[in-house]
């Protein structure tokens, strides 16, 4: 199947378009519809293909860790209500095309701050621990390796950059200048926290080391909290393999980092126009729809074609 890296609906406005996900309108004003295309972005750029089924897996990923987190959090609100391809599509092409790719959603006001929780040293807070010992501008304990668990998670906040620009790290202290205030950026900071925890211990029940990973909320017009967009997917988290990880050394990863390290290697970091080959999309869709298998319990064919009966 061809990577689907262009979403158009005609009976439908789309009203903004990031990286991986389009949003349109819908008749009820309240409501919005996420579509997850099979784009990959990679050190900001999006690149010029995709991963086939990528943003299937995304959407199906995403609305499992919705059901469980709000399961295991009394009192967690989510933007998420269905995966229902709306009535208003009504081309029969559209619809499959869509399949498996929809999220019908609360319309909120999005937070600006992306919420990262790290709960192992790597990527770019292991660079700047090399260089500085710090982490976000956060001391850390003297000696720590490659891959080490942190003494506990840590908040780590960036901004949220508009589409075409990169987003910056911020001390979490500053973080309440990004969202506004600060009560609403100290109730980011505990929930992303409690969230990440939640969903660690789950994973790694099933094998998987959630190494960090990134959130994103909004509030309604009472100012409550909702978790929102996708969560604890490969593309906003990194996900090592327990049974392999080791202290030291790079771990075995089943998300967009495999295609960061094809990119540093070709030189292409950071290029734009750039083609993956087929063999590292082929080899991307298959660690995607691996850890779907070890999160959920599911390969990604039998949750696709159950919520397609």
């Amino acid at each position: 199947m061809a990577a689907l890296t262009t979403i158009e609906i005609p009976s439908l406005q789309k009203i903004a378009s990031g990286k991986v996900r389009d949003l349109f309108s819908l008749p009820d004003p309240s409501t919005l519809l996420f579509v997850a295309s099979d784009r990959v972005s990679a050190y900001d750029v999006v690149l010029a293909s995709g991963i086939p089924n990528k943003g299937a897996i995304l959407t199906l990923a995403s609305a499992h860790w919705f059901r469980v987190l709000s399961e295991r959090i009394p009192g967690l609100r989510t933007h998420f209500l269905s995966l229902d391809v709306p009535d208003t599509v009504a081309d029969a092409g559209v619809k499959e095309q869509l399949r498996n790719r929809t999220m019908l959603v609360k319309k909120l006001e999005v937070v600006k701050v992306e919420a990262i929780v790290r709960g192992y040293l790597t990527g770019s807070a292991w660079k700047e621990y090399q260089a500085k010992g710090t982490v976000h501008g956060l001391a850390m304990p003297e000696g720590l390796r490659l891959s080490e668990k942190f003494p506990e998670a840590i908040y780590t906040p960036s901004t949220k950059a508009p589409a075409g620009e990169k987003d910056e790290n911020i001390h979490p202290d500053d973080a309440w200048k990004e969202i506004g205030d600060r009560e609403t950026a100290e109730k980011v900071k505990q929930l992303s926290l409690q969230i990440y925890n939640t969903a660690a211990a789950y994973a790694l029940e099933r094998g998987i080391i959630i190494a960090d990973t990134k959130f994103e909320f909004a509030k309604d017009a009472e100012g409550n909290l909702y978790l929102a967009d996708e969560v604890l997917t490969p593309d906003s988290s990194r996900f090592w393999a327990k049974d392999t990880y080791e202290v030291g050394k790079d771990a075995d990863s089943f998300d967009k980092q495999f295609i960061r390290n094809w990119l540093v290697r070709e030189g292409l970091k950071g290029k734009e126009g750039v083609e993956i080959p087929k063999e590292i999309a082929d080899k991307t869709e298959e660690k995607y729809k691996e850890v779907f298998h070890r999160l959920t319990g599911k390969t990604f064919d039998e949750a696709a074609a159950e919520k397609s009966s």
